[in-house]
């Protein structure tokens, strides 16, 4: 499922040159078989090209060192030519096989080059895993120093400030809800037992991961053991798709998930009982609640998503204009602006206050649109593909100016810090797996003062 670079080092190890992997074939039965094609004896290898000093400093950087460490110069081919040659190649995974020749036109116009965040670290010794090929929610800065993601069964602690990895849930093992836990809530809690992570979210000193059977387990982060845990959907197809936690209008922390059982649920965090459901008539895939808690916006499997009243869940307005299904949405601080990303490579930005269309289109350069983010400030919204491509926005330029993050991989999630300094990408590759971190750049004028 995950994208690999093996295909290219073959061909520096005197094979033909392929590459093998894309989002189409995301779901090929064949796929375990080209894992076991390459072996541990392979890997050994890629290890001796690679060097065992397996981070990459911002200083190493400008001295020319790949930020992924890739180690170019002993290959047979440039880096540019393997970009060239994956730009060609990279099949987009679509549900919806529908005429896409007018999309384009709609595309905003962006000049790419800026440089709004830049290159700090990237660390090998934490890297992430794509178990679902459409979900990509799986990287979480809580702060500057404080990241989240998910390897395997295992959800891991980075600290950039000390280099230091901590294992924080094991996914792998039963979860039994400490006695305390056990007796505050409201829910009848259920053994959960090795869960596939699908999904996840980190916020307000919570975590909480989503099964492919429908699970939900919860995390206090200053709290040893698991606080809740459940099944919180028996349906055959009961994949936990997104998950959000947020505050209400009171300051209350609340949690919603979306789930393929297409219902969206709202839980108290304080008991874990649950207090509203929506029942949709598609699988939903994403759901973002507005800063001001007044408004949702919800999509899944359906090329049109739809914006509603949180308390109610009354629709409000479609979002007619995407042209497949869509797994990601975000809102802008301001609470006006939200954007939607979808399986048509593109982002469309919409604002609340005028939803007949969207107000512009922003486009991908490979695939499907799985992540976005806005910075707490509201400058700045980053927008991720399933693979390569990370794109940083200026929204103070409206959107007309970008930064393009161009690296080699499965992009398992992202997410800036709460300051809005620091931006986090998780790489899924069995051999070049890693976090990248970028910093933002500031430009400090000086103006001359009389005394």
């Amino acid at each position: 499922m995950a994208h690999r670079l093996r295909a290219a080092f073959d061909h520096a190890m005197g094979e033909e040159f392929e590459l093998v992997d894309s989002e189409d074939d995301a779901d090929d039965p064949q796929d375990g078989a080209r894992e076991d094609e390459f072996g541990s004896d392979m890997d050994e290898e890629f290890d001796v090209l690679s060097g065992r000093n397996v981070d990459t400093t911002a200083a190493q950087a400008r001295r020319g060192k790949d930020i992924q460490g890739i180690p170019w110069d002993r290959l047979r081919f440039t880096r540019k030519n393997y970009r060239e040659n994956r730009l060609q190649q990279y099949k987009n995974y679509e549900n919806l096989n529908v005429p896409r020749q007018n999309l384009e036109k709609e595309c905003l116009q962006v000049e790419k080059g800026g440089k709004f965040y830049a290159f700090r670290h990237n660390t090998r010794t934490v890297s992430s895993t794509v178990v679902h090929f459409q979900l990509r929610n799986l990287v979480w800065a809580t702060s500057k120093h404080d990241v989240y993601g998910m390897h395997d069964s295992l959800v891991w602690h980075w600290s950039p400030l000390s280099r230091r990895k901590t294992d924080v849930l094991n996914a792998a093992r039963p979860f039994v809800p400490v006695p305390e836990a056990r007796k505050s809530s409201w829910v009848k809690q259920s053994l959960v037992r090795n869960m596939q992570i699908s999904t996840m979210c980190v916020k307000n000193n919570l975590l909480v991961a989503g099964g492919f059977q429908g699970e939900m387990v919860c995390k206090f982060l200053d709290r040893s053991g698991v606080s809740f845990c459940t099944k919180i959907t028996f349906d055959e197809n009961a994949i936990t798709n997104a998950v959000e936690i947020y505050e209400n209008c009171s300051g209350a922390t609340r949690l919603m998930t979306s789930n393929n059982d297409s219902i969206v649920r709202v839980f108290d965090v304080e008991r874990f009982e649950v207090l509203q459901k929506f029942h949709l008539p598609w699988p939903v895939n994403h759901t973002s609640v507005s800063p001001d808690n007044r408004f949702v916006v919800v999509v899944g499997d359906s090329a049109d998503g739809f914006l509603a009243d949180n308390q109610s869940g009354k629709v409000l307005a479609p979002l007619i204009g995407h042209l497949d299904y869509c797994f990601a949405s975000a809102w802008h601080p301001n609470g006006h602006i939200f954007a939607t990303g979808n399986q048509d490579t593109t982002c469309r930005l919409w604002d609340a206050r005028n939803l007949s269309s969207s107000f512009a289109v922003l486009k991908g350069r490979i695939g499907a649109i799985r992540s976005l983010r806005f910075t707490i400030d509201g400058r700045f919204l980053a927008m991720a593909e399933p693979a390569d491509f990370v794109h940083v926005f200026d929204v103070y330029q409206d959107f007309q100016k970008s930064q393009e993050i161009d690296i080699f991989g499965e992009i398992a999630g992202i997410s800036f810090s709460p300051d809005s300094e620091a931006l986090y990408i998780g790489v899924a590759d069995r051999t070049y797996g890693s976090l990248l971190e970028y910093n933002r750049c500031h430009v400090n004028t000086y103006l001359d003062a009389m005394i």
